[in-house]
């Protein structure tokens, strides 16, 4: 990870505190331990805060950096880097500006350690990314009521706020920011995909759950960070891409680790130690190969989105910003499509390094390309490739909303 340049991530206590995160990992997942102690020691270390305003109590760092902490996380525990996701996303939309001062009191709590999840997927609906909403909100005094079933609610077992999306009784959407653990919110850890099994993927379902007014943003976009920045979504795209890009680099921790202690090989092998196999070696350093450019590729987004954010914190045009945020959106795209095909790849050649004893349940070896599976499923590359097909021969924009 050589490519990194955030101050903080370098710190000996977060390197140490990374190491101890993997060293559990394969264990959690194969015997379903949900990582809440590991999650505590990252709400101890402040990671939540890396995109907080130093005078509001966090790190201050680059956007780049929350990419280079989904990297680094994603190659020692993929799980724990998903469940971080969308409050990354959410800090910068909530907790660095807003018109009427209201992040302030969100950075606060973030800087106490508070850890927030999303609810806005509804299985029930049938268009993905629409904005029919069946979660809603009614008034109730002098507040609201909120009642609905979310699912895809990534790291709601593990969050302290819930960012919610609910329809207004005129059907327009709003934004809610409520306690997770508050009367009438029911977490429920029923995620039973293939891969990123402890990230509490699953349902949350509201029963008539109070909301104060404060706690309703009823125009998101007037209330987020980057204001009316196109492509705001590049953002949590690009962050499946970067823990993709993790696990990459847990693949070819693990791949050397299995080539160097196999003690067996084929009678017909070119040579009898297979850490000397010339085949062998060979598929190890193309996994090293694609873990490198994975990394690179991803980084090089990163810096896209990066310029984008900066150019409209400084009050650059909006046509300006515009194409910064398209040209993002464009790497975000070119990247996801390359690296969920190295990675799901290479966690098919690892089993090649290690022959039939590496497909033992025990060793779950298998985790690697599951998880990777799970999250490149999260959009099809299928549509990012046809919509990058049509910019280069139409000039057409990519959809501003969305998955893109």
């Amino acid at each position: 990870m050589t490519n990194f340049t955030s101050s903080f991530l370098k710190k000996p206590e977060i390197q140490r505190l990374l190491d101890s995160i993997g060293e559990g990992a394969a264990t959690r997942e194969h015997q379903r331990i949900l990582p809440y102690e590991e999650i505590d020691r990252i709400r101890a270390a402040q990671l939540g805060t890396l995109r907080i305003r130093v005078e509001d109590g966090g790190q201050g760092e680059s956007l780049r950096s929350v990419f280079e902490l989904a990297i680094a996380l994603g190659s020692v525990d993929a799980n724990i880097a998903h469940i971080l996701r969308n409050h990354f996303v959410f800090v910068d939309r909530y907790a660095r500006n807003s018109p009427d001062g209201r992040h302030l009191g969100i950075a606060r709590q973030i800087a106490d350690g508070a850890i927030v999840s999303l609810g806005s997927g509804e299985a029930q609906r049938n268009v993905v990314g629409g904005e029919t909403l069946r979660t809603a909100l009614r008034p109730h005094q002098s507040g609201w009521l909120l009642t609905g079933h979310k699912y895809y609610t990534t790291g709601s077992l593990y969050s302290d706020l819930i960012n919610v999306r609910a329809a207004l009784p005129d059907g327009s959407p709003a934004t809610i920011v409520i306690p997770t653990r508050r009367n009438g919110v029911e977490v429920i850890d029923d995620w039973d995909g293939v891969g990123q099994r402890l990230t509490s993927s699953g349902s949350v379902i509201f029963s008539d759950v109070e909301v104060n007014p404060e706690e309703v943003f009823a125009d998101v976009r007037k209330h987020a960070s980057e204001g009316n920045i196109p492509y705001a979504s590049t953002y949590p795209q690009l962050y499946l891409t970067a823990v993709n890009a993790g696990i990459l680099r847990n693949i070819q921790r693990d791949a050397t680790e299995l080539l160097k202690n196999r003690p067996h090989s084929f009678y017909y092998a070119p040579v009898p130690t297979p850490a000397d196999d010339p085949l062998l070696q060979q598929t190890l350093g193309q996994i090293a190969s694609a873990a490198f450019a994975a990394e690179t590729i991803v980084l090089a987004a990163a810096d896209a989105l990066d310029a984008a954010y900066q150019a409209r914190e400084e009050g650059a045009s909006q046509d300006e910003v515009a194409t910064l945020a398209h040209t993002a959106a464009l790497r975000a795209s070119h990247a996801k499509i390359i690296v969920d095909e190295l990675v799901i790849r290479a966690g098919a050649q690892l089993f090649d390094l290690g022959g039939a004893s590496a497909a033992q349940r025990e060793r779950n070896l298998d985790r690697h390309w599951r998880n990777a599976r799970t999250l490149a499923a999260h959009n099809p590359n299928s549509y990012k490739a046809q919509q990058i097909g049509a910019h280069l021969l139409h000039d057409t924009a990519l959809p501003a909303t969305g998955f893109f």
